[in-house]
């Protein structure tokens, strides 16, 4: 079947002018004329045309896609065998940047947009931007920074409120056990152990087993992690961690 340099130009999604410019430097001439001179490509030319079109998106200039297609020794299937590696390759260099581009911009909303008296109402007297800059430092290649990252940039104030709410009682609830004198092996701590590592999971990023003790190491080996506990009960760091420790063990 023969086609009209203006229906090859629509169906490629190119203009009549390129068409006519691959003619003139022999990438691609049409195979026939009409009988008034008109170009007239037919399927061969199409499909060389394909490839040009594959080759131009990968970035190769003209002048290297005539070589290579011109090749005697080349192959149509080894042709489109190389553009799917390059494609391939090229999808995972953009997924990359998309990644990274995804990773600035919620660094940038992660300067939670509240009022000093919101931001007091929520965090107390925890400011989580005294610890933003160490946490990237420590942890920010990790995929846990990052899906925390993800989530939070889209908290409002009225989600921080529920998450500040749920560890109020869960701390509450904790303390409670060890002012019974449950040992921090005894199954009310350990599911209460439990209970903390999901609710990091349904905050804040995925927390493993693993994840979890290195926490429980960090809130005893961490002046300021241990501060924290503390103020809810005298001796609660060290107390959460056997706990988190013997929960992994026993679950994991």
């Amino acid at each position: 079947m023969a086609y009209t340099v203006g229906q090859v130009a629509k169906a490629a999604g190119v203009t009549v002018r390129t068409l006519h410019h691959y003619d003139e430097i022999g990438l691609l001439s049409p195979s026939g004329r009409s009988s008034t001179g008109y170009r007239r490509y037919d399927d061969a030319d199409l499909e060389r045309l394909q490839l040009i079109r594959y080759y131009r998106e990968l970035g190769f200039p003209l002048e290297e896609i005539a070589a290579i297609l011109d090749d005697p020794a080349s192959d149509p299937a080894e042709h489109l065998r190389r553009q799917h590696e390059l494609l391939s390759a090229r999808i995972g260099k953009l997924q990359d940047m998309v990644a990274a581009i995804e990773i600035a911009m919620e660094a940038r909303k992660m300067n939670i947009p509240l009022t000093p008296e919101e931001r007091f109402e929520v965090f107390g007297d925890f400011d989580p931007d005294a610890h933003a800059e160490e946490a990237e430092r420590r942890w920010g290649g990790t995929e846990a920074y990052r899906e925390s990252a993800r989530r939070t940039a889209g908290y409002s104030k009225d989600d921080w409120l529920r998450n500040k709410a749920e560890n109020e009682d869960w701390g509450r609830r904790f303390a409670e056990v060890m002012a019974a004198g449950a040992p921090a092996d005894s199954p009310a701590a350990t599911d209460l152990a439990e209970e903390h590592r999901q609710l990091i999971s349904r905050w804040f990023y995925d927390c493993s087993y693993e994840i979890h003790t290195g926490l429980a190491d960090m809130y005893v080996g961490d002046p300021r992690f241990t501060e924290y506990f503390e103020k809810i009960r005298p001796g609660m760091a060290a107390y959460l961690a056997e706990a988190i420790h013997a929960n992994a063990i026993s679950r994991a």
